[in-house]
């Protein structure tokens, strides 16, 4: 008898991420120790980087056809209110060029009922790129615009993702900087630590997305 086709919840989990402390927070929260199904990806910092290091990775089978793709790590927030340690699940991603299409996350329900069920501040919307640090008129713009964060590697690390093939693909930031709480100023080192204990308690509600794929649609 044959088995049935394999889908994206048989693929290992790619995360992709830029920076080594966010890689090492999102492994710290594999309390069960490295899943088979889990490839952490540190691709480099910028939207070259990510778009290199994750169109090889699917290329040269450290994920597969049909793994899904997170885009994970710090971002910055854009509307007025947000905080240090608050998500950011993008309901759709587009980079820094003006002419550039927008990624859809069609699959992030599951992940914004399991982050706001631990108790977290989430949002969701539009999830810019940027190929540099937003600061302060910018950072208006871009949320003018319709944009709830900004960072500098989901837009592109999705972008690679889909034009290397059909899967379910999603970005869950977190808050590091924000309008009135920006990097620079006294208390950086405070909410620094809030995003990263937030961001160790991401992966579990990854690997929870992943298992659901499997579900069938209602």
């Amino acid at each position: 008898m044959r088995g049935r086709p394999p889908t994206a919840a048989d693929a290992p989990l790619l995360v992709a991420c830029a920076l080594g402390i966010e890689r090492f927070a999102l492994r710290g929260g594999d309390r069960g120790g490295a899943s088979p199904q889990l490839v952490t990806l540190r691709t480099g910092m910028g939207p070259q980087a990510a778009e290199r290091a994750v169109t090889k990775a699917l290329r040269d089978g450290a994920a597969t056809a049909h793994s899904p793709v997170v885009a994970s790590g710090f971002c910055a927030g854009l509307a007025p209110g947000m905080r240090p340690g608050d998500v950011v699940v993008a309901g759709s991603t587009r980079d820094h060029r003006p002419d550039a299409p927008e990624v859809l996350c069609r699959d992030n329900g599951p992940l914004l009922d399991a982050l706001r069920q631990r108790g977290l501040t989430v949002h969701t919307g539009l999830l810019r790129g940027s190929d540099h640090v937003v600061r302060g008129a910018e950072r208006a713009a871009l949320h003018a615009a319709g944009a709830v964060a900004v960072d500098m590697e989901s837009a592109a690390t999705l972008r690679a993702a889909v034009r290397s093939g059909i899967r379910p693909v999603a970005a869950v930031r977190v808050v590091v900087d924000a309008p009135e709480h920006e990097l620079m100023r006294i208390g950086t080192v405070r909410g620094g630590i809030s995003a990263f204990r937030v961001l160790r308690s991401v992966l579990p509600v990854l690997f929870e997305w992943h298992r659901s794929l499997l579900l069938p649609r209602r």
